[in-house]
């Protein structure tokens, strides 16, 4: 199980979101090539970015970030966060990107997602599913659709999407640990692989979410409790094993 410390950006700066809600948000750093580089040095094999400004506004607004994260670095990276278009998928694989994170458009536009996975790939191109109290959360996870989060996962693996990050935003930010029962049902009913986010914040989270590798949990994400301290790297590299 590959663990992913999660890098946020907004304006530049490495911050934390609780809930994804802009008013509550924590600047961690101004150099996020050297947190980056941080994280590579304390044994992380992926990283995990996501451009918060780009995720509300509906395009990237973070290039100079993630190039610097990208410069830093030499292990592989993902990034989410406002993909809407072609365009904006090239700029981010062309930046130095291993794979990106659509989620809006995949709601909005299913289309999108079967067009990117035909021309890159399902290795290149995963599924950012956001869910509030069981439904797909958008735009930033501003607004909840009308989609079930289980029937839209089962739908996009039929479409030919291998790979989610699937996030409960309400957990997210809040150090109490995933839902679990959530990503387990997700896990064993869409035939997704799972990269887990949204409260995984100890040892403990990291070796139940193990638990289901054989449904198809394959990663986990952390951030705020890397951030502060909650969990090391390394103690959670540990857990994995």
């Amino acid at each position: 199980m590959i663990i992913y410390p999660a890098i946020d950006l907004k304006d530049g700066q490495c911050v934390r979101l609780v809930q994804g809600k802009k008013e509550n948000k924590t600047v961690y750093s101004d150099t996020p090539g050297k947190l980056a580089a941080s994280f590579q040095s304390q044994g992380a094999e992926f990283l995990h970015v996501v451009d918060l400004d780009g995720a509300f506004e509906g395009s990237p607004r973070n290039l100079a970030a993630i190039k610097e994260i990208a410069a830093s670095i030499s292990i592989p990276f993902q990034v989410g966060g406002g993909l809407r278009s072609r365009e904006d998928v090239e700029r981010l694989l062309e930046i130095g990107a291993s794979r990106v994170i659509i989620g809006t458009r995949a709601v909005t536009s299913p289309a999108f997602i079967t067009e990117l996975l035909a021309d890159f790939g399902p290795t290149k191109v995963i599924l950012g599913l956001d869910a509030r109290e069981g439904m797909v959360a958008i735009e930033g996870w501003v607004e909840k659709s009308s989609l079930r989060a289980l029937e839209f996962g089962e739908q996009m693996r039929k479409m030919g999407v291998e790979t989610a990050i699937y996030t409960d935003v309400s957990m997210d930010g809040l150090l109490q640990g995933p839902n679990l029962a959530s990503i387990e049902e997700m896990a064993g009913s869409s035939g997704l692989k799972i990269i887990a986010s949204g409260g995984v914040s100890s040892v403990d989270n990291i070796k139940a979410l193990k638990k289901m590798e054989s449904l198809g949990v394959s990663g986990a994400i952390i951030g705020k409790a890397l951030y502060d301290g909650k969990i090391s790297i390394e103690e959670a590299l540990n857990a994995a094993k």
